[in-house]
This record gives structure tokens, C-alpha cells and sequence, in this order.
């Protein structure tokens, strides 16, 4: 039988030429609509039927990936990509993702690769120094963290562990159990919710910054131990996807403690603010949290997929996750000596994600990760008053930090028109939201590669299209 298995050197060719497509692309990355311009079908429409019966060459398959694949991509690493959250990649970080590929590791259990999960332990240790965390996070007493593929499978985990604590999906010791978030909360809650079987999800109002409030937040939870409901579960969020509105957490917290319900803090985008000691106040009263998660790979250079997922004590996170067959016994578990992290998240299998974030740590340095957060800040705030001092536009919400969600005064069908005319001429892309019931353009800046020029360039643009007020 004749191997098609690349050889050491046929890899390192093809390797480079791959490396270099990358490396070439991101130099391009300027010269493409931030937005795929393609149809709906068009990358299918130009794909062979059938899969080929003998391999092709490299270059072929590379010379497809410039014509066909290129096309039907959106470019988030574009520095004119404002839309949504970033996903921040970097060098150092795609490296990280290589060499994690090329190990090819199983990383369900320590004994499986205990580099993998001793890793994984100490960088998210790191994580709660960069951040400012509360000790009560570290693995070196009841909690510890781990990587989740994102911010939604950390609310899943959190909840489960919360209904764990409470005694089961039933809430045996009290009724039905209840959660609550705000209504400017991520879907992900409510997903999370529907998976777990839980039929009850409070969404509770906001103030005028759209953060949740504390008193309707403890009322709610009044009236449902009144109605013979336990709650159990308080999702509060650290920068809302809508308009990063940060609710605080102090007040929600003592509430949660007063009613027993476990507090899950979401800073999916925004928790990454803290590595600015200036701006670690969005984390006044994280320390009455049972868990916290926030993502490296949206705003601090790491690619996607990388959720750092805290709990303040481990012991119902594993209790409800945690299923042993024999095929995965071993001596090192066995003996409570070890953190098997298949225990910490739903999938068994895991893939070695803490090297990336090492990579990017060790490149950039706290310094280095410091300056990128508080440039991006600088910039917003500067927009901001740009938008302010423009009486064709309305600021829709506070801008604590990277998103600055804007309006234009003539109304929704305005600014609507407005945001499609932008996104047409393919130099930037931006989303929008609903607050307050209106049409909100939003312009997130987070890029690795924007600068105050292409911030100045899309706002010059913009009040280019914007009609009169």
C-alpha cells in the first residue's frame, strides 16, 4: 500500500506555502470588502459535486482557497471591521493553534497529556492577575478556571452547576427552580435554560443605561418564592452585546446571597477592559460571584476558540458534570491528585487551547496586552464625542469602553438607509441594535489592526452619507 502521509519535508514545504497564503492574506486584508460580497449559493455553485476519487496537489487546493473560499469571507481581522464584538486574532496566537494541531492532543483527562491540563490550570491563574480577579478564582483554593469554547458554553456550565447546588432540575427542596437575567442579556441564557430543561427564565428590566435593576431584580425573586418557585440562577452581565452596559454587580450580588441563588458574571467582550488597572471598576463586586467568564478570543488577541470560565468553588461544577466509565479510570484520578477539565465542561474530548493564550501572553507581556486594550478605549471615546458634537446624530447609550452605539436624528428608516449605504461601499462594516425600541447603529472598535485612521475614515464616511437632520 502506498502512503499519501505528507513526509517531515513535504510539510515543511507545503507548511510554508500555507504560512505564507496567511501571511500574505493579513497584508492584503485592506484590499477587500470587510463584508463578503457573494450570494447566497455562490461558494456551493463553484464546488465540485463530488468528492475527488485521488488527491490533488497542494497548490491546487491553495489556488482554490484564493478564488473560491476568499470570496465568501467576511473579514473580521480587517481593521475596518466594526460590527458585533471583535475576534481578535494574532502571529503569535495562530502559532499557538498550529502547534496545538500538530500535537494533536486529547486533553479529557490529565493523564491523557498532563502538560495540557497543568497548563490550562497556570494560564488561567495568570488570567486572574491580568485581570485583577478575586483570589476566591485561583485553583489554589475551592475554584479554578478552565478554557470553554465560548461564552455561552460557560453559562451552560454554570448553570448547571447552580442547579446541581440547588438539589436537581426539580428544585426538591423548593419548588421549581427559577433563573434571571436582564433583558438586554445574551441569548445564550436563554438557550442555555431550554437545554438544561428548566422551564422558568425571568428577564428583568433595565435602567437608562440598559443595565440591569437590582430592585426589580429582588422583587421577582420575592414573588416567586411567594408562588412556591425557588430561585436559584442570576446571569448578570459585564458589557450587554447591545450596548456594554455593565450591570452591578455589588447590589445584584447581595441580593443573590440573600435568596441563594448562584451568580454568574458574563464579561464575554468587555471583561477584558480589566486588564487596564483603570478600568477594572466593571468588576466592582465580582467577588460575591460563584463563577465568571470572559473571552480572550474577542478582544485580547487570541483567536477563536478560547472562553476563560472561572468558579469560586469547583465541587458542583464537577458534581453535575462529572460521568466515570472504566475505559477512563486511572491512577491519578483515582486519587483525587489530578483536575481531569473533562469534568468542567459538557464535551468529553478537548483540544489543547491553552497554548494559544500562553503564546499571546508571553508575546505581548501584561504591558503589551495593557496598551492594546486602552487604545482601543481612547479611540471610542474619542468617536463619542465626535457623534456629540454632530447635531444629525444622538449617542443611544453610555460609552464605557470600545462600543459606541449612535442614531441619526431623522428617525429609524434614516438610519437604516444609512447603515446599508455604509456597509455597500465595502470599506467598513458595522451592525446594529433596538434600544429603547429604536434602530441603534453600533460601531465596536477592537480590531488587532485598526488605527485612529481608519476610526477617522469611517466617521468622515459616515457623515458623508448621513442626510440633514
Amino acid at each position: 500500500m502506498t502512503s499519501s502521509h505528507l513526509s517531515a519535508e513535504e510539510f515543511r514545504r507545503q507548511g510554508r506555502a500555507a504560512v505564507d497564503w496567511v501571511a500574505d492574506y493579513l497584508e492584503r486584508l485592506e484590499s477587500f470588502p470587510v463584508q463578503s460580497q457573494v450570494a447566497p449559493g455562490d461558494v456551493r455553485a463553484r464546488l465540485p459535486s463530488s468528492p475527488p476519487e485521488r488527491g490533488e496537489p497542494f497548490a491546487t487546493v491553495l489556488a482554490d482557497l484564493e478564488e473560491v473560499i476568499l470570496p465568501g469571507i467576511t473579514h473580521w481581522q480587517a481593521p475596518g471591521f466594526f460590527g458585533y464584538f471583535p475576534a481578535n486574532s494574532s502571529g503569535p496566537s495562530i502559532m499557538g493553534e498550529l502547534v496545538s494541531a500538530g500535537l494533536g492532543v486529547q486533553g479529557m483527562s490529565w493523564s491523557t497529556s498532563p502538560a495540557c491540563t497543568e497548563l490550562e490550570t497556570h494560564v488561567l491563574d495568570w488570567m486572574v492577575e491580568l485581570l485583577g480577579l478575586p483570589g476566591r478564582f485561583l485553583s489554589s483554593g475551592a475554584g479554578g478556571g478552565v478554557i470553554q469554547d465560548s461564552a455561552s458554553s460557560a453559562t451552560l456550565c454554570a448553570l448547571l452547576a447552580a442547579r446541581e447546588r440547588a438539589g436537581g432540575a426539580g428544585g426538591v427542596a423548593g419548588g421549581p427552580l427559577v433563573a434571571y437575567a436582564s433583558v438586554e442579556a445574551h441569548s445564550s441564557v436563554a438557550k442555555a435554560v431550554r437545554i438544561a430543561g428548566l422551564e422558568h427564565l425571568r428577564l428583568i428590566e433595565v435602567d437608562d443605561s440598559f443595565a440591569l435593576r437590582p430592585e426589580a431584580l429582588d422583587a421577582a425573586m420575592v414573588a416567586d418564592r411567594r408562588a412556591g418557585r425557588r430561585p436559584f440562577f442570576v446571569c448578570a452581565t459585564v458589557g450587554t452585546t447591545g450596548s456594554t452596559a455593565l450591570d452591578p454587580l455589588a447590589p445584584i450580588g447581595e441580593i443573590c446571597q440573600r435568596h441563594g441563588a448562584w451568580l454568574h458574571v458574563d464579561g464575554a467582550m468587555a471583561g477584558v477592559a480589566a486588564l487596564d488597572p483603570s478600568l477594572r471598576w466593571i468588576h466592582d463586586g465580582l467577588e460575591l460571584a460563584d463563577s465568571y467568564c470572559t473571552n480572550p478570543h474577542k478582544w485580547m488577541l487570541v483567536n477563536f476558540d478560547c472562553d476563560c470560565f472561572w468558579v469560586a468553588d469547583r465541587t458542583d461544577l464537577v458534581a453535575a458534570l462529572s460521568v466515570l466509565p472504566e475505559y477512563l479510570r486511572n491512577p491519578a484520578s483515582d486519587a483525587g491528585e489530578v483536575i481531569d477539565y473533562r469534568d468542567w465542561q459538557v464535551p468529553l474530548g478537548r483540544r489543547f487551547r491553552a497554548l494559544k493564550l500562553w503564546f499571546v501572553i508571553r508575546h505581548y507581556g501584561a504591558s503589551g496586552l495593557r496598551a492594546h486594550v486602552a487604545g482601543h478605549v481612547a479611540l471610542a471615546q474619542e468617536l463619542a464625542g465626535w457623534v456629540g458634537a454632530d447635531p444629525r446624530f444622538e449617542l443611544a447609550a453610555p460609552v464605557p469602553l470600545n462600543l459606541v452605539c449612535f442614531r441619526h436624528v431623522g428617525g429609524d428608516e434614516v438610519d437604516r438607509a444609512l447603515l446599508s449605504a455604509l456597509n455597500a461601499t465595502g470599506r467598513f462594516f458595522l451592525t446594529h441594535t433596538e434600544l429603547d425600541g429604536r434602530h441603534t447603529i453600533r460601531l465596536c472598535i477592537g480590531s488587532a489592526r485598526t488605527e485612529r485612521r481608519h476610526v477617522e475614515a469611517c466617521w468622515a464616511l459616515v457623515q458623508e452619507l448621513a442626510p440633514p437632520a
